[in-house]
């Protein structure tokens, strides 16, 4: 495995070439809504996140070790409300956490290529900077699609769950999220849904998980935490 600081790092420089890349967003209403949700969601686990809105079309959005979130406007109209979003959020932040990310960039090579790779996400046109790209999650922003496996998928839709909760969202928003994804798919789902599993299995493992995640939310209520995110 390739060390914490190692695959900060990598996040971090992938993360100044997506701004350097991307159009940013730079109405203040909609940063604020973004960041007021992706702040509840992160203080559930603590460390400074850096939180940035694309002006993109599709329905995206990512997390990258080194606390980066990035979300593309096209999210917005698809998660149609905080809880919704903070759904996305949640699972997003969940692969960092478990180190998801460094799994994949293990597997795929070997450790002494890792500093090559670290670097190489500077040039995402090159072919090893596309594959760093890629095992981080974010090959989608330069054509390049890696899904995370299906186990992945799964911890990260639980660990998502129990963390939107924990913040005081509403965990029940999850399904009607991945509702209106299937919706807003048709032929062609959505980029973020592209690479992940299919939302009918999806929404049956969440609502598994739904009664404990609803505790969780009401202990989250009676500390105060109650997002109220426009």
């Amino acid at each position: 495995m390739m060390s914490d600081s190692e695959m900060e790092q990598m996040g971090e420089q992938s993360f100044v070439t997506l701004k350097k890349d991307m159009p940013i967003e730079q109405d203040a209403k909609i940063n604020a809504y973004v960041r007021c949700v992706a702040t509840a969601i992160t203080n559930e686990v603590g460390g400074d996140w850096e939180v940035v809105v694309f002006k993109e079309p599709s329905a995206n959005a990512f997390a990258l070790p080194g606390r980066k979130i990035g979300v593309h406007t096209g999210l917005l109209t698809v998660a149609q409300n905080q809880d919704q979003l903070a759904a996305v959020l949640g699972h997003e932040v969940a692969h960092v956490l478990a180190n998801h990310g460094n799994e994949r960039v293990s597997q795929k090579t070997a450790v002494s290529q890792g500093l090559s790779i670290t670097q190489a996400v500077l040039n995402p046109q090159s072919e090893l900077g596309q594959t760093g790209m890629g095992l981080l999650g974010i090959g989608a922003e330069y054509g390049i699609i890696m899904p995370f496996s299906r186990a992945h998928e799964s911890e990260a839709d639980i660990y998502g769950l129990d963390l939107m909760a924990k913040a005081g969202f509403n965990p029940q928003e999850s399904v009607t999220l991945w509702v209106n994804m299937g919706k807003a798919g048709g032929e062609t789902p959505p980029e973020f849904m592209s690479t992940h599993p299919a939302h009918e299995t999806r929404i049956t493992d969440l609502q598994k998980q739904m009664p404990k995640a609803l505790k969780l939310r009401q202990e989250a209520q009676a500390k105060g935490k109650n997002p109220k995110c426009k």
